[in-house]
């Protein structure tokens, strides 16, 4: 008997030494992620943009792969680019968003930015709009957003798959 519980002591031992062993190093890409000053276009219908900063506090780059919001449809990462003369036009990111390490970028009104597609209800100054990032190494960051009202960033959308326009 003695042996088997000097046997099953070790076991124990063992288990506890592999559950308590060191970090490999390796972290989520939410995890370095923090988002502030998050806010939201308010619109009755259709479309409308949100806003934030998003800083990386890790050593490493991560990369936004894509994001979605209980407030629409479809949600997703726009860039403005350049229409080939004096104006821009707004895009969806082929490649997603990469944050270098140790940076912020900006999501701001005429940039980068996320589009609510297809509103599920109109966003009320004052109320809030849930979202969450979705990172290449499949991690997941949430964050709340205001919505607010703003008459600038009257965009043109050249719409990459179902034909919709962006009026603001």
């Amino acid at each position: 008997m003695k042996k088997t519980m000097f046997g099953t002591a070790i076991a124990a031992t063992a288990l506890l030494a592999a559950a308590c062993g060191s970090d490999t190093g390796t972290t989520d890409s939410a995890e370095a992620v923090v988002v502030s000053e998050a806010w939201v276009k308010a619109s009755d219908t259709g479309m409308t943009g949100a806003f934030a900063e998003i800083e990386n506090t890790g050593s490493s780059d991560v990369h936004i792969v894509g994001a979605s919001s209980p407030a629409s449809a479809t949600t997703e990462l726009h860039e403005m680019v350049s229409s080939g003369g004096a104006s821009m036009v707004m895009q969806e990111m082929g490649d997603g968003l990469v944050i270098p390490a140790d940076t912020v970028h900006s999501l701001a009104p005429g940039g980068d930015h996320l589009m609510l597609m297809d509103l599920v209800e109109p966003l009320r100054p004052g109320s809030t709009v849930t979202f969450t990032l979705e990172f290449a190494d499949g991690s997941t960051e949430e964050f709340t957003a205001q919505v607010r009202d703003f008459a600038g960033a009257q965009e043109e959308y050249v719409p990459s798959h179902d034909g919709a326009a962006h009026d603001g």
